[in-house]
């Protein structure tokens, strides 16, 4: 069997088969050389020959008598001329009736002299009848003088030589009366060879057997030789084979009796019966193999075959297409009595300007010193079409590194070639509107820029004209002036004071969208507490209850700009606690689900209703009338644009009389606590 199309692991089972053959060989070999030597030792002559008298085993005794170095190849060579005709009448009824009278012929040895044997010959058929070989022994008859070998009876020497074979031998009478037995065929039973004559057969067999072998030994007392194999259950209790031969014995032409000869095959049936199983489940696992490789081979044409927007080819180091599925000739139109030999170059267009294309020759080279290449442009149909592709060169090595050709997957991007050229445009398109806007923006800027200057400047020195005019005229009136006249004077100073503080969060508000964000880790807690600091200088005589959490976390963000933050929040919150006998504001946080930290500060204030506060967070928009609270509204507007320039978000929950909840969004920064700045340094922050 070729073990390299065997699946894995199949190569050590055959080799454990082959080793096991190979011990059963040495083994047979080992007891034929030892049968041989025995045959070799043997008093009379042995000779073993087929049916073409050809001599297949001759032993030494034989050898010695006939005079020769070598033992003869045929044998006719053995016999006188006279005697050659007996000779093959006697093999010619071994062959046909299975039985052969003894015969006397003549042997002649190399100087020519001549000298009498007698031999008496037994057949061996196959299990279909068909004749294997004969066995014959050669005896010298007692009157023999030109011999060297010194006289014996037929039956000592006869019951020499079957003691010493391995094979049970066996003589039964026409009445089936044991009238001889070898050595090997009574220790079968646990007797000598003497016990066993004049036992009867149906005392011998056990009866379970005598059913199966009965119908058999009939036949070969008819005269018809029985060649069959058998399992006996031995004395140690296991199952043995034997190969068996019920062999008639003609005398005068009438039946006398049967010939029976065992020979034990239970290692070579043990042996068949491993190298059966050990091969049918070779056989198993090739099929398995080979049905699992013919599905995976019929995946790969399915799927190599099937896809739509891809096609693959194979071609050989020089370029040549050795295999052209049918995604290929779908793409590229040719049929592959039309491709197959010719050089993949012809798919390729030849205006491929400006791309990454290179000359079909250097991409076959760069593909197999690198193992891959891709390149990118136009190719072409059957029919002189183009299409847009994106081809993948892969060389294929085997386990040694030996190159065996190369892949091509191509894919069709014109649609997608189609896209970028929209896109290419639109972004050009895109890019001219983005100038054009941002020139606008710059010109806007510089308006905003223009009317900053204006408002830091031109307005504001009319407010401070008015401030210290009327400042003057309140000194010059003094305190004995119009009562009226002084309340007009009181209320012209407070509203030029408030707009001058307008003024001052309306630039404010325009500087915090243009001002850079310093992004570095901002810790919380003192920064909070620097602001706290400032409101408690500030309202010395108030009665407030500060809550705060002393695990804040730092976040990442400006520290100026979300001190100005936390400022205005925790100033409103100390602003409308004031009708409060004891005013509580707590400050804590929370993680946020979508990332970041969430921040609030509660206060048990006046509130306000949320329902009204459409614009909380616009500029100059108060839910409380200035008379009852003092301000400009610009707090909440500053404290949301820092907030939404750090990407976090503000919003509220209150209700009249319920105090009121702000909460803020903070990006989080896992920086050290220890990089935080100094207390003494945020105290410095404006509030």
């Amino acid at each position: 069997m070729d073990t390299s199309i065997c699946p894995d692991g199949m190569d050590a089972a055959a080799l454990d088969v082959e080793q096991l053959l190979a011990l059963r060989t040495q083994e047979l070999q080992n007891a034929l050389n030892s049968a041989r030597a025995l045959s070799d030792q043997a008093p009379c002559g042995l000779l073993t020959f087929d049916a073409a008298q050809r001599c297949v085993h001759v032993n030494r005794t034989l050898t010695n008598w006939l005079g020769r170095t070598e033992p003869p190849q045929f044998m006719h060579e053995l016999v006188a001329p006279a005697w050659q005709d007996a000779l093959t009448e006697h093999v010619e009824s071994l062959c046909q009736s299975g039985h052969g009278d003894p015969v006397e012929l003549e042997m002649l040895r190399p100087d020519g002299r001549a000298f009498r044997v007698r031999m008496a010959s037994t057949p061996v058929f196959d299990a279909e009848g068909h004749f294997l070989h004969g066995s014959a022994v050669v005896t010298l008859p007692g009157d023999n003088a030109s011999t060297d070998t010194p006289p014996a009876t037929a039956d000592s020497l006869l019951l020499s030589i079957t003691d010493r074979i391995p094979a049970r031998l066996a003589y039964y009478d026409k009445n089936l009366i044991c009238r001889f037995a070898n050595q090997a065929h009574a220790a079968r039973y646990g007797k000598t060879p003497a016990e066993m004559v004049g036992s009867p057969l149906s005392q011998v067999v056990r009866p379970e057997i005598l059913p199966d072998i009965l119908p058999r030994v009939a036949q070969a007392l008819s005269g018809q030789t029985q060649t069959f194999e058998a399992e006996r259950l031995g004395a140690d209790g296991l199952r043995n084979y034997f190969e068996i031969h019920y062999i008639p014995d003609f005398q005068n032409g009438t039946v006398e009796g049967i010939f029976i000869e065992l020979h034990d095959i239970t290692e070579r049936r043990r042996t068949e019966e491993f190298v059966l199983h050990a091969n049918q489940d070779l056989e198993q696992r090739v099929r398995e193999r080979s049905a699992e490789l013919f599905a995976s081979e019929q995946r790969y044409r399915l799927m190599v075959d099937a896809i739509q927007d891809y096609c693959i080819y194979f071609v050989d180091e020089n370029g040549g297409i050795t295999e052209w599925t049918e995604s290929a000739q779908r793409m590229h139109g040719h049929t592959r009595s039309q491709i197959m030999g010719r050089s993949y170059d012809v798919l390729l267009a030849g205006d491929n300007a400006g791309e990454d294309e290179v000359d079909p020759g250097q991409v076959l080279r760069l593909a197999k010193a690198h193992g891959q290449w891709e390149t990118r442009g136009w190719r072409l149909r059957e029919d002189g079409s183009r299409f847009w592709a994106h081809t993948v060169l892969t060389a294929l090595r085997n386990e040694s590194g030996e190159l065996q050709g190369l892949s091509s997957i191509t894919r069709d991007m014109t649609a997608a070639k189609s896209l970028e050229d929209v896109m290419n445009d639109l972004n050009r398109e895109l890019e001219k509107r983005v100038a054009e806007r941002t020139q606008q923006l710059v010109a806007a800027n510089k308006d905003l820029d223009v009317f900053s200057h204006m408002v830091s400047h031109d307005l504001r020195a009319p407010l401070r004209h008015i401030a210290s005019f009327v400042s003057l005229l309140q000194e010059q009136m003094g305190e004995s002036g119009d009562t009226l006249a002084l309340q007009y004077q009181n209320s012209i100073a407070k509203a030029a004071k408030r707009m001058s503080l307008m003024i001052e969060g309306l630039l404010e508000y325009a500087r915090l969208g243009r001002v850079t964000i310093t992004a570095q880790p901002v810790p919380m807690a003192p920064l909070l507490h620097g602001v706290m600091a400032h409101l408690k200088q500030e309202n010395p005589d108030r009665r407030i209850e500060w809550v705060v959490e002393n695990d804040l976390p730092v976040v990442r963000g400006d520290a100026m700009l979300l001190a100005q933050a936390l400022g205005n929040l925790l100033d409103n919150a100390v602003k409308y606690t004031r009708p409060r006998d004891v005013a509580r504001i707590e400050v804590g946080w929370k993680v946020n689900p979508v990332g970041g930290r969430t921040f609030f500060i509660a206060d048990n204030g006046v509130g306000f209703d949320l329902e009204k506060a459409h614009n909380l967070f616009v500029m100059f928009q108060r839910q409380h009338h200035s008379m009852d609270f003092e301000g400009t509204g610009t707090g909440l507007a500053l404290s949301q644009r820092i907030i939404e320039r750090h990407g976090g978000r503000i919003w509220s929950e209150t209700a009249p009389g319920e105090g009121c909840t702000f909460y803020f969004t903070l990006p989080f920064d896992g920086a050290n606590p220890e990089m935080a700045f100094p207390e003494s340094s945020l105290a410095e922050l404006p509030a």
